[in-house]
């Protein structure tokens, strides 16, 4: 397979214009595109400060090297990378360290928030979440992080790494909620509101595939950890459904990003965004208090529920069906929830409607199985 352009040897079949690219024009195909993006979006002179939201996965870290390409230095605009440590063991810290040494290496501020800060973590909240995602939580108080660190830099814009996959699903699932105010909400941002850096989206036409294979072929160091709460996020079955359409008709996630910027004028003359007003945290909300400051409260106040409801008891072995496992049963009624693992055979249990799958002190999965009992299976 030869590049159309040059007849070098190929690294990928674009399927939607049917072009075969080596990784040189491959990776100009890109820049082309996410410079077009970037000009569209806004609008900045000499002393201007652009912030990043940089998780260290592929795609913020792309849309990091790219801003820090095009601007810097040499044109007078300060590039400040900005993380947010969820409170994820095992998961965030190695990428806060991909973040911080690509900061280091070439000159770029780095800022790190944290979860802590709000007297919370994910791992703490993920297991209390009931019917709620756990993404529910995680996506708010990130962005009022983000959004509370560029206020505090002096940013002008904040730029996240949301590819065209991210944009077309974002779409599709206002679409079939029938939320047409979030559709209009969706950035890029226009207009400037007080207390809220405007957002723009430099991958926001370059498909997952594309930033992946960009990353692989430019060499830039990034995290491909898999978050352990992804599975609980809504997001997923949209996922699928565009990823499906995309499979059948090469092109769509294209088509739906378009038929969305064409209808985004109508939006914005009927439904302009809202006056905001100052929440007790500091954070912009259109209500009397921001939704993070609600999600805020409700998150601790499970936290404090379980742990006072934590009882400690120790459960009986039995020989599992599977092979080379060993697992634990014990009955308990209470309607409670999951707290956390103790040392041998001694568990802390407070809930009944999971099995739980251990490898030590870590849990693996746990699904539904019944409101009367707990099986815990350990890993040998």
């Amino acid at each position: 397979m030869k590049c159309d352009i040059c007849g070098g040897d190929a690294v990928t079949f674009i399927r939607y214009n049917g072009t075969h690219l080596c990784g040189r024009h491959f990776m100009r195909y890109v820049d082309r595109r996410v410079k077009k993006e970037i000009r569209k979006q806004i609008h900045v002179h000499a002393g201007d400060r652009i912030a990043v939201a940089v998780s260290g996965g592929k795609d913020s870290m792309l849309a990091l090297s790219m801003v820090s390409s095009v601007f810097g230095p040499r044109n007078g605009i300060e590039v400040h990378a900005i993380t947010i440590d969820e409170g994820i063991e095992g998961y965030r810290p190695p990428s806060v360290d991909i973040v911080r040494r690509y900061c280091g290496s070439n000159g770029i501020a780095f800022h790190l928030r944290s979860f802590s800060e709000l007297g919370v973590t994910m791992d703490g909240i993920a297991p209390l979440s009931g019917e709620s995602s756990p993404c529910t939580y995680c996506g708010v108080f990130r962005r009022r992080l983000m959004n509370d660190e560029a206020r505090k830099i002096g940013a002008k814009y904040l730029a996240t790494g949301h590819n065209l996959d991210d944009m077309a699903q974002s779409v599709m699932m206002n679409f079939v909620r029938g939320d047409v105010e979030r559709l209009a909400r969706l950035g890029p941002h226009e207009k400037v509101q007080p207390g809220l850096i405007p957002r723009f989206l430099p991958l926001r036409t370059i498909p997952e595939k594309e930033t992946l294979l960009y990353a692989l072929v430019s060499g830039l160091e990034f995290w491909d950890g898999e978050c352990p709460y992804w599975k609980e996020a809504l997001r997923n079955q949209y996922r699928d459904i565009v990823d499906d359409l995309e499979e059948r008709s090469p092109g769509s996630k294209f088509s739906i990003l378009s038929s969305y910027d064409a209808l985004r004028p109508m939006l914005y003359r009927e439904l302009p965004p809202s006056n905001l007003r100052l929440c007790a945290c500091g954070e912009p909300t259109v209500g009397n208090r921001c939704k993070s400051c609600e999600l805020l409260e409700e998150a601790r106040r499970k936290i404090s529920g379980a742990s006072r409801s934590q009882q400690r008891i120790r459960v009986d072995p039995f020989r599992a069906s599977v092979p080379g496992l060993f697992a634990y049963r014990a009955q308990f009624a209470d309607d409670q929830l999951l707290s956390d693992v103790g040392d041998g055979k001694d568990f802390h249990l407070v809930s009944c409607d999971h099995y739980l799958v251990l490898s030590g002190q870590r849990l693996l999965s746990y699904r539904p199985r019944c409101a009367c009992s707990y099986e815990i299976a350990i890993v040998e």
